[in-house]
């Protein structure tokens, strides 16, 4: 006779070994606080998702700026692969942490990136990624991204990108004033022919109006929408070049005339996206363009007591800044450049300070709209080499894979993949 189960014990039997089993996961959840194992890899592996067509959450200010994406088997495989920590989180989990971050009593909230950006970089020809934190950083953490120089901008490949890092150029045509420091030496020789013959090829009588066309390039490529980002002397220099359009600032070591006496004067600065109101130096062998770089010898002096503090945005109602300055602590290391850090009196008020040196007017990073696009400036050469130097040898981002400096730069390769949020009528 056969022995039947009344269908009551049979359904609470099913209850029990469901209750058994774990619950697949069904969210990755990438932390970002000091739990983290690799901060700058996992910027990686969210563009990484990005690339798959898959959204990305960043949940801004939990857990330092973490990211919440869709569990899938690969991609726990690559977090392991690459040393990043993760957490799986079952469907109950992440509701909990999406209720936590979106209520009205936090400063938290969620960011949709859904496609991953086309990176540019205008870098010169032959350059080497570890000449550039930015390069070095999207080669540490496996993000893409193409090169282009004078050429390309001024025949218009911009439009094709929608985020733009300035190596740390100097586009007041003066070589990077390293003339009374460098004029003999092989890198600065090969680097001042490069340059004539690039303005020479593009049909420019000097090295000066060859970058004055490629800074009105550029302002149009921002203008029209683009994510400009830029360190060190590419911050300042870029600014300098916009308000001296229409003077020579140049000396005739760099271009064979001499500059204009009234240049200081005749500077415009009306069309420049941060600065107002600074005065040029024109003596060619000072190794500094204008007054808006502090004085990097006095941090110099100071170096245990370097540090800068990153401002504290609302979330809910200043995501932009808040994407821009997450990290997982809120004072940083700072690191000297050719341009350190920026005289706030000489900022104009449209401009949003992100991070500056308490009690001084030192400024180190700093964000603004231009028409329908965006710039984010960053004072310093490289945020784990506090007095970089031609030559030096590269950093080993291995070495340093939770810096805070660094992650400050990938902020901004994420930003501009974030869900444009509709204006309010």
């Amino acid at each position: 006779m056969t022995n039947i189960l009344p269908a009551h014990f049979v359904l609470s039997l099913c209850l029990m070994l469901a209750a058994a089993v774990p619950a697949a996961a069904q969210k990755l959840l990438i932390p970002m606080d000091l739990a983290q194992t690799n901060h700058l890899k996992a910027y990686g592996l969210a563009y990484l998702v990005l690339t798959k067509d898959r959204p990305v959450d960043w949940l801004l200010n939990y857990r330092g700026g973490s990211f919440m994406t869709d569990y899938t088997s690969d991609l726990a495989a690559e977090c392991r692969i690459r040393g990043v920590m993760f957490e799986e989180l079952d469907g109950a989990s992440a509701a909990a942490i999406y209720a936590e971050v979106q209520s009205e009593g936090s400063n938290t909230e969620v960011v949709r990136l859904e496609k991953a950006p086309k990176i540019a970089v205008y870098v010169p020809p032959g350059f080497r990624p570890w000449d550039d934190a930015v390069t070095l950083a999207m080669e540490y953490a496996e993000v893409k991204y193409e090169k282009l120089w004078d050429e390309e901008v001024l025949q218009g490949k911009l439009a094709e990108y929608d985020w733009l890092h300035l190596h740390h150029e100097d586009f007041t045509g003066q070589h990077g004033k390293f003339f009374s420091s460098a004029a003999g030496q092989p890198w600065y020789v090969q680097q001042v022919a490069l340059l004539e013959s690039t303005a020479r090829k593009m049909g420019f009588a000097k090295v000066s109006e060859l970058k004055k066309a490629v800074v009105m390039k550029i302002r149009d490529y921002v203008n029209n929408g683009g994510f400009m980002f830029a360190m060190c002397s590419a911050t300042d220099s870029y600014d300098i070049a916009l308000a001296a359009a229409g003077t020579d600032i140049c000396d005739d070591v760099y271009d064979g005339d001499p500059y204009d006496p009234q240049a200081n004067a005749k500077l415009d600065y009306a069309g420049c996206f941060a600065f107002h109101d600074f005065k040029v130096i024109l003596d060619p062998m000072e190794y500094e363009y204008s007054d808006i770089d502090i004085d990097a010898g006095l941090l110099l002096a100071n170096e245990a007591t370097d540090y800068f503090t990153l401002f504290d945005f609302s979330a809910k109602y200043d995501p932009v800044p808040t994407m821009l300055t997450q990290c997982h602590v809120n004072v940083v290391r700072g690191f000297l450049g050719q341009t350190t850090a920026f005289h706030k009196h000489l900022i104009k008020k449209s401009v949003t300070v992100l991070a500056e040196r308490d009690g001084t007017d030192q400024v180190r990073y700093i964000h603004g709209n231009v028409g329908r696009g965006t710039f984010t400036w960053y004072g310093g050469h490289d945020p784990e080499d506090y007095r970089h130097a031609v030559g030096d040898p590269p950093t080993d981002l291995a070495l340093h894979p939770t810096s805070p400096g660094y992650r400050l730069i990938l902020n901004n390769i994420l930003f501009p993949a974030a869900k444009k949020k509709k204006q309010k009528t």
